[in-house]
């Protein structure tokens, strides 16, 4: 198996390296595309993330957060409190800042390898700004929407099929030296988070700008477009197959290419393709933990198991969804969305946090009769 990846991914390469000889303007066309994506939307979106959160861990305050959310995140997901902060901002802040920050509660020492890579596995998320800004631009503010909070809904529910049978004793599994941030100054956690933020940024703005480029080849090449008929031979819509094809690779140009069809149909490809994210995206997770010595196996499993899941979860809603609902889902701009579609696409968000506060409230009782919780507050 990795004879045959190394063989592919050379031939890859290869032919990529053909195209770049081939179709040297349009080449340079799409590094000009993707260099003004990353600097119009890429940078100007993580970086503030990624300097919150490093201070969220380097001043303590993940730890503090940990201490009060062990009882919800031990139960449901087999890890530590601190894991809490990697969850949540993965779902605001968006790719790839929940690999980063679990990434970072490693490096501290606030979650063992096990939870860490648990973690990957379902805390590296996309967005709302995203969904808005490009799914909005497609398919309408209200079904972006609407998707976030089914991606939502399958991330949790991938973190409950990817906890394990065992829970993974925190700090003991830990293979990078525990710093004490107790001791680190306020000044010197600041500077250190903006050029740490720095470099992480460079580094995914690096990958986004290779792929584009590599989408952009294989597409003019006609090799994209050679698959995409293929797939569209196994009963894919010849409108989606090559949008798919795109985004597995890298998922901005995929969502983009989602512009006709069916709403049902291109909403249910948007959705897995936003729970893939692409191999660019695990890519920029990948450097994020190329210091650590972490495995991203779960966390490549864990987007595939998001995507078929929000694929799922999008066709059940538009399967049941009445007709004067599917109506208010035609694209408008936000400040013309009304109530009820607003609330409909908020729907599945709130389910999830509901099912996440009922199971925790009954999972915590379970979790004391096995006398893990007393080991874990410890």
């Amino acid at each position: 198996m990795g004879r045959a990846l190394r063989v592919g991914g050379g031939l890859l390469l290869l032919l990529l390296l053909l195209g770049l000889l081939r179709y040297p303007a349009q080449a340079l066309q799409a590094a000009r595309d993707s260099l003004a994506l990353c600097l119009q939307v890429v940078v100007p979106s993580l970086f503030p993330f990624f300097v919150l959160s490093s201070l969220l861990v380097e001043l303590g305050l993940a730890r503090a957060a940990g201490r009060v959310l062990r009882p919800v995140m031990g139960p449901l997901f087999h890890t530590g409190g601190a894991g809490a902060a990697a969850l949540a901002l993965g779902l605001i802040g968006g790719y790839p800042v929940g690999a980063r920050t679990a990434a970072e509660l490693y490096r501290r020492g606030l979650c063992s390898r096990a939870e860490t890579e648990r973690l990957l596995g379902f805390c590296n998320n996309s967005g709302p700004a995203f969904f808005l800004g490009v799914i909005g631009a497609t398919m309408g503010s209200r079904a972006g929407l609407l998707l976030y909070g089914v991606h939502v809904l399958a991330a949790l529910l991938t973190g409950l099929l990817l906890r394990g049978r065992q829970p993974a004793s925190p700090l003991r599994s830990s293979g990078v030296r525990r710093w004490e941030t107790a001791h680190l100054s306020p000044a010197a956690a600041f500077t250190g988070a903006v050029t740490g933020a720095l470099q992480s940024v460079l580094s995914v703005s690096a990958f986004v700008l290779f792929f584009g480029v590599a989408v952009r080849l294989l597409t003019v090449s006609g090799i994209l477009p050679a698959l995409a008929a293929g797939l569209a031979a196994l009963s894919v819509p010849d409108a989606l197959a090559e949008p798919l094809l795109a985004g597995l690779l890298e998922m901005t140009n995929g969502i983009a290419g989602l512009t006709a069809g069916p709403l049902p149909g291109r909403a249910a490809a948007a959705a897995f393709l936003m729970g893939w994210s692409g191999l660019s995206v695990h890519c920029q997770a990948l450097a994020l933990l190329r210091d650590t010595g972490l495995s991203f196996r779960r966390g490549v499993a864990g987007k595939a198991i998001h995507g078929l899941l929000s694929a799922g979860l999008t066709g059940l809603i538009f399967r049941f969804l009445p007709a004067p609902a599917m109506a208010c889902l035609a694209p408008v701009s936000l400040s013309a969305g009304s109530p009820r579609p607003v609330f409909l696409s908020l729907a599945p968000a709130l389910t999830a946090c509901a099912l996440f506060f009922l199971f925790s409230r009954g999972g915590k009782k379970r979790w004391k009769n096995t006398g893990r919780y007393d080991k874990m507050n410890q």
